[in-house]
């Protein structure tokens, strides 16, 4: 069973926002006509007591009324109080003389403690013998020697009521004329304010049906609804930007694949019409078939490699790093690039210099770095490593170095310099290096180096210590 709040949630934003806008506004026009009116009673009832307490009777007439009491006589010609007003004389036993033209009031308590002189005055509420309200002053008064009474002026209270009762009629009336004014105005105010998000939707929606992530809201203002424009315009534009990236990378990767799968289907296809031919391929040829063949696969291989790490769901987040001893690492990665460069010559300096990395990921990012100096260093060649007591590690090869204008792109997926187009290699090698360092808070960078070769510079932050292990 539905409660009012999960009605309430169903309704559409505009009908809940006017609805929200309505009800504040009954409670806070409902609050303000309740306080007037009680403002307003107590004024009355303030001017009454007044009334009251300023009516005086004269004693002449108390005895008067107490004499004309007594004999059972009460002649209306003696009667000087106002026909608005009841008046009455309370002995001390709770006996009451009524003046001519006036109602007889119930006594109450207080009007016998003023006839005894236990207190001055008194101002209370009672009713008529009809049983009509009145506002009742009770005073004093001497009657005679050693004589005790008081006299009680009375007022109904009906003129006030009447009074309260036209109010709250009118009140209740300007209440109702608000909250229906509010709850209109508020459903404006909420098709108004809404207006951008009836934009934003629609654009969301368009983007939803059509994929098109060409759209862009128009942005006004500082408000919410600007800020809430701004982040979907740049949502889009970077989910564009990706689609964008992930259409060349595809294109890249098509295109690198190409050319080492064509050169392997003409190997394959010239074994194949060899054996069904039985046209026998002379022996050198064909061990250079088949190292051509090997390479080929090598090659596939390794840009399949670099494109998995490329397209792991973990490549902008490393995962929790640890502390690792770099220098450590850039030896097991010399060990590999001298197995694949047997004829250079390769030096290395290492200080100690340990950093919060992936072991994994910055391996094969170091033997990256260490390939493309071997790849590019002529037959006998060198290749120095260093790694200073300041964290840099440094890696100079002795090749055709890089043209100043390539250096901007070097990092960039798939780009290769002309010169490095016919040597093997998928071009990603460099991206992924970057990636990895970036990673881990440092740079990268490549400079042309003194006498020849290319200098690549790697700087990540840590420290010739290891840090203490935590109790």
């Amino acid at each position: 069973m539905t409660g009012p709040v999960s009605r309430f949630r169903t309704l559409p934003l505009r009908s809940r926002l006017a609805l929200l806008v309505a009800t504040a506004v009954a409670v806070a026009v409902a609050a303000a006509a309740v306080t007037c009116w009680l403002l307003t009673r107590a004024q009355l009832r303030s001017e009454l007591d007044n009334s009251l307490q300023n009516t005086s009777v004269l004693g002449a007439e108390v005895q008067a009324a107490l004499r004309n009491c007594a004999t059972g006589s009460n002649p209306e010609t003696t009667a000087t109080a106002a026909a608005y007003l009841f008046i009455q004389v309370v002995d001390t036993n709770g006996n009451r003389c009524v003046f001519p033209y006036s109602e007889p009031v119930k006594v109450q308590a207080q009007d016998i403690s003023v006839a005894r002189h236990v207190t001055d005055e008194s101002l209370h509420n009672s009713t008529t013998e009809e049983g009509a309200a009145v506002r009742v002053h009770t005073e004093r008064v001497l009657v005679g020697p050693g004589a005790q009474a008081a006299v009680s002026v009375s007022r109904p209270l009906a003129e006030i009521d009447a009074s309260l009762n036209r109010l709250a009629l009118l009140l209740t009336a300007v209440a109702g004329l608000g909250v229906v004014g509010a709850g209109a105005a508020g459903l404006w105010v909420a098709r108004a304010g809404l207006r951008p998000v009836d934009g934003l939707t629609l654009a969301v929606e368009h983007v939803a049906r059509t994929e098109d992530l060409t759209v862009r809201i128009p942005v006004e203002g500082e408000d919410e609804i600007a800020r809430l424009s701004r982040s979907f315009n740049s949502m889009t534009a970077a989910l564009a930007s990706s689609r964008d990236r992930q259409s060349q990378l595809i294109a890249d990767a098509g295109h690198e694949l190409r050319t080492p799968l064509t050169s392997l289907r003409t190997n394959v296809e010239l074994l194949a019409r060899s054996e069904e031919t039985g046209r026998a391929i002379p022996p050198d040829d064909r061990r250079a078939l088949m190292a051509s063949v090997k390479a080929q696969m090598t090659e596939l291989a390794s840009l399949i490699g670099d494109l998995q790490e490329l397209s792991r769901p973990d490549a902008t987040d490393p995962g929790p790093l640890q502390v690792v001893a770099l220098h450590a690492i850039v030896d097991s990665a010399l060990e590999r690039a001298r197995l694949r460069g047997p004829d250079l010559g390769i030096t290395a300096e290492l200080r100690p210099w340990y950093v919060r990395a992936e072991p994994a990921a910055l391996e094969r990012a170091l033997v990256n770095v260490l390939d493309n100096a071997v790849k590019f260093s002529p037959p006998g060649g060198s290749v120095e490593v260093a790694l200073s007591e300041h964290g840099e590690l440094t890696v100079r090869d002795h090749g055709p170095g890089i043209p100043a204008e390539d250096l901007p792109h070097v990092f960039e997926r798939f780009w290769r310099s002309p010169s490095a187009r016919a040597l093997p290699g998928s071009g990603l090698g460099l991206s992924i290096v970057a990636r990895t360092v970036q990673q881990t808070g440092g740079e990268i960078a490549l400079r042309p180096a003194a006498g020849g070769g290319t200098v690549a510079a790697i700087r990540i932050p840590g420290a010739p210590t290891p840090p203490p292990e935590a109790p």
